[in-house]
Order: structure tokens, then sequence, then C-alpha cells
């Protein structure tokens, strides 16, 4: 199979009715927040590399998309470093405090608190990394100071910002879960600002002036961690001022998956993502997915099983690696994978698929529940990429968990904290159970894609679970189905947790339609996405050319994001 002629369809830029598309050969941004990938671009344009143009776009992120990203979430970074050929993950994942228990969300019947309830509760916010991730990201690979990469993100914070599409869905939909500083900034006078509105965020530049003058640091052991320990104790919270003083980041391996003669790599676990895709992939290995025509129910009653699979699998063996041992070597065990498979049928569904018993198939005996966890609720993120002139990737995904985090605002600060600690199985003695400085189990995917060695995709998604089929159908389009790369993110996706319930998107065809009901699939409701657009996941990809140099970029239309390649 040659990637020849994956880029003989790539087509000249245009933009479409949402999806932006572009082309390049010295860079390339893409990045779901407009005013955000512009900093990214400049960054690029001024000299610097993938990595300076990530932070940029992260931090300006804050102000433009703070519903799903702030100072206090947590991330990702994969790092191809082309001058010496390496790959790394820098690991910015949030962590409990080190007051955390498994039963902190049981109440006082020893049930288990609602996940509305407890996600907008102050003890589902963990310690935040991205600030830290960004920090020893610029330390160890990036060029430009923090005062150049931050100054875009203040300015945005101090000037009007025109609510977007994206803002005034999310608020309409989600101001009931915000808090009373929230809403101070979002709903004013108890009226949630609408498209066409505009808002300062002077309490939010506040705080980003003090990390330009303090540092990333400050979020840490400065003025703004004394003011997110005093928001947490003020209601109570379990966080304290030593749980953020010790938060490190780390610069990591990465996870290696293959499909076919393709590697990729993504963050390892704790982070459950990578492994989903790299499992879903291999159980499609041998299925030669492109026979079916793209539109065909054979086609989404595949992915839709064998998503099935891979996310039973990892609800119910992934966890941190720190903590309890995680059967990798059995996941991926040719015998244990055709098991699998076999789970599937082309005459019927299975009424329910739970994790398997990997532990069959290497050393060793399971020290944890083996139970899928169910709880998972959650539906945001944010997912942004570069590519620099001299072939650098850089690919973060980074979330305050659901949309508004847990709804509380540092007061004076202008930021969302987050709700990740619901990333948590609340049942405890499963993989995922809560306990004190562990990682939750999370589904961000950031994804770089190599053949014979040689980066030449990037792509990643929001959407919690969803980022998983997101992140394979966009790489089946591209791979398999050879298409490009802005017609592959618009084709039609699905999505299938481990139950009979598939979320669709609108433009699957009427016949097919009814052989998936025939199956047994229950269709009584499209994919209705809780951002500003009815789409599963907001897929963000880069795709690179080796033999040529040509870069291609595209955005997802959920998000006003925009392409940007850089040229000579």
């Amino acid at each position: 199979m040659s990637l020849e002629e994956v880029f003989q369809n790539q087509k000249a830029e245009k933009q479409g009715a949402q999806w932006q598309t572009a082309e390049g050969n010295q860079g390339m941004i893409s990045c779901p927040i407009e005013e955000a990938a512009e900093a990214g671009e400049q960054v690029l344009k001024d000299g610097g590399n993938a990595i300076d143009a990530v932070i940029a776009m992260q931090l300006a992120l804050i102000p433009t998309e703070g519903m799903n990203t702030s100072i206090g979430a947590g991330g990702f970074i994969v790092y191809y470093d082309n001058e010496k050929k390496e790959t790394k993950v820098i690991n910015g994942h949030t962590k409990a405090p080190s007051a955390a228990r498994p039963d902190l969300f049981h109440d006082e019947n020893g049930e288990i608190i609602p996940f509305d309830e407890r996600s907008t509760s102050i003890n589902s916010v963990g310690v935040p990394g991205i600030m830290k991730a960004l920090e020893l990201a610029q330390e160890k690979y990036g060029t430009m100071s923090l005062d150049r990469l931050i100054d875009p993100a203040i300015k945005l914070a101090e000037e009007d910002f025109v609510i977007n599409r994206l803002w005034d869905r999310t608020i309409d939909i989600f101001h009931d879960r915000m808090g009373e500083e929230a809403k101070k900034q979002f709903a004013p006078n108890g009226k949630p600002l609408k498209k066409g509105d505009t808002m300062k965020q002077q309490d939010l530049a506040k705080a980003l002036k003090i990390i330009k003058e303090e540092g990333f640091k400050s979020v840490y052991e400065g003025e703004i961690a004394d003011a997110i320990i005093s928001t947490i104790e003020s209601q109570g919270g379990i966080m304290k001022k030593e749980d953020l003083e010790n938060y490190e980041a780390s610069i990591d391996e990465p996870f290696w998956g293959s499909y076919k003669e393709y590697d990729l790599a993504f963050p390892a676990p704790p982070n459950g993502g990578g492994f989903a895709v790299s499992q879903l992939l291999k159980l499609l290995e041998p299925m030669n997915v492109a026979q079916y025509d793209i539109h065909s129910w054979e086609k989404y009653h595949v992915l839709a099983e064998t998503m099935r699979i891979a996310l039973a699998d990892q609800q119910t063996h992934i966890g941190d690696p720190n903590v309890v041992d995680i059967p990798i070597e059995g996941l991926f065990h040719p015998d244990y994978l055709e098991e699998r498979r076999k789970l599937m049928s082309f005459d019927h569904r299975k009424e329910d698929i739970r994790g398997g018993e990997p532990w069959n198939y290497q050393e060793g005996t399971p020290k944890y529940k083996a139970e899928r966890d169910d709880s998972i609720k959650g539906m945001d993120t944010t997912h942004f990429t570069a590519v620099d002139r001299w072939g650098n990737i850089a690919a973060c995904t980074s979330s305050i968990e659901r949309i508004f985090g847990a709804g509380i605002m540092v007061p004076g600060y202008g930021f969302l904290l987050n709700n990740d600690l619901t990333d948590f199985n609340p049942e405890p003695g499963t993989t995922n159970e809560l306990y004190a400085n562990k990682y939750a189990v999370s589904s961000k995917a950031p994804t770089i894609v190599y053949h014979e060695g040689k980066p030449f995709f990037t792509l990643g998604s929001p959407g919690a679970s969803t980022i998983v089929g997101s992140v394979v159908q966009v790489l089946l389009h591209v791979l398999e189905y050879k298409m490009d790369l802005r017609e592959a993110i618009a084709e039609t996706r699905i999505f299938n947790n481990p139950d009979l319930s598939m979320e669709w998107e609108d433009g699957i065809n009427e016949e097919t339609m009814e052989q998936l009901k025939k199956l047994g699939y229950e269709l009584d409701r499209s994919f209705k996405s809780q951002t500003a657009d009815d789409r599963i996941g907001d897929i963000q990809a880069i795709l690179i050319n080796p033999d040529t140099g040509k870069i291609y970029g595209a955005t997802d239309s959920p998000r006003p994001g925009k392409a940007v390649g850089i040229r000579e």
C-alpha cells in the first residue's frame, strides 16, 4: 500500500461552507478557534517552531474557548522532533489530590452521587497540569519567550470578544452548570450572552499577566495557586496548596500502535484514547474495510461493533499504570483479538459487550474488579496542532472535562476549574477507581501517524469516548478510502459505546438505516452536539507529503476554526 494515492487525491486550497482547508510548504496550523489559530500562525511566520505555536494557541484558547480549556485544564502534547527523529509525550494530565479516596463521590448512604451532581461539586476538581506541560515543553523544546507567546492571549482577554456560534450554543445549553462567578462573566445580569454580543475578560487578563510576569509556576506556587486553593477551601474541597506545589509534568515515551504498514504514536495509559484507537484498528486490520462502500450498512456495522469491543476493554482494563497492572500484552495478543472479533456477526448484534479476559493471554492475574465503567459522561475538550518549517510536529489535546468544567470560576482571575475527577470510576475496586495522587483514564487521542518511520499525518478531536471513533473514522477515510482531507473529515460519522444505542450524524441513507435496524440497532435519535453543530467530534488534522514537502490542513465544522498554511 502506497501513500502516493492519498496525496494524489488532496485538492487545492479552498474553503467549504464550514470546513476550512489550507496548503503550505513551510508549516501548518489547524485549530478549532480562528483567533487562536492566528496566534499560532504568527508564531510560525516569526520563526517559532511547532511547540512555540502550540503554546501560543493553548494560551489563546483560554479566552476564546474557555468553556473547554483553561488555566485549570489538563492535557497532553505529542511531539515529533525532526532533528532527533524521536517522538515524545509531554504529560500534563490532571491528577487526584492527595486527600482523594475511592468513596469520594458516594453519599451518606453509600450510594454513588449522580454524574450531573458530582460534576459540579468542588471535589470534582483535579490538580491541573496543562500549565506545567507548557512550561516543560517550552524549557525543553521551545525557542520563543513566554512574553511573546502569551501576549496574544492577554490581548484577546482584554479586548471585546464577539460571541460566536460556539459560545452562543454552549452558553444557551449549559448556563445552568455555571456557578455564580461564572454567570457574572457569561450571563451578566441573569441574561446569557448571545451570538453577536461582546465580552471583555479583565480578570482573566490579570491572571495571564501574572503568568507572563512570574512564569507558569505562579499557577502552582504563586498568587494564582493561592486563588485556586482559596476558592476550593471556601467551598469545602479537599485539594490543598501542597497538591499544586507537588505537581510535576513529565516527558514520556509514547504508546505505539500499528495498522497495516502504519505506526501511530499517542499518550500512553492512563490515557486510554490511544489504546482504544490502536485496539480498534487492530480489530479492523484483517477485515478490509475499504471493500465496503463508504455509505454502506456493512461499513457502519463493522465500525460500530469494533468500537463497542475496544471501548469495553478500555473501560474495564485501562488505569493508571503507576497504581495498577494493565494487561497490554494480552489485549493485543493475536489470539485475544481473534476471540474478540468473534463477538461480531453480520446477522445480528450481541446485546451487551463486556471487557474480555486478556489476562488469559499473558502472565499475571488482575488485581482489580474487572467491571466495565458505565459512568463516563463527559463530552468536551479541545484539540489543535502545528507543523513547522523544520518538520517538527506538535499535537495537543487539553480539557476541563465537561463543558464549563465544574462550573466554578476562580473569583478575580476569570478562569474555570476542571471537573476531571469525574473521569474516575466511582465504583471502588475497579482499575480506574479514584485514589490519592492517581491519574484518571482519559480518552484523549492526539495522534501522529508514520509510514516507514516518517510522520505524515496528525489529527485529534474533542468528545470524551467519541474521540476514539472520530479519530479512527477519519484515519480510515484517508488511509483506506484515499479521500481528500477535508472530505474525509466532512464524511458522516457514527459512534457506539458498548451498549446498543448508536449515535449517528445526518447523511446515512434510508436503505442503510433500515438494514441497521434489522440487525438490532437502536436508531431512535441522531447525534445532537452540545457545541455548535450536530457533529460527533471536531477533528483538526494535518497531512504532510514526505516526498514533496507539501502540507495540507483542515478543520471540522462544529467550531469556528481555521487551518492556515505557511508558505515561502
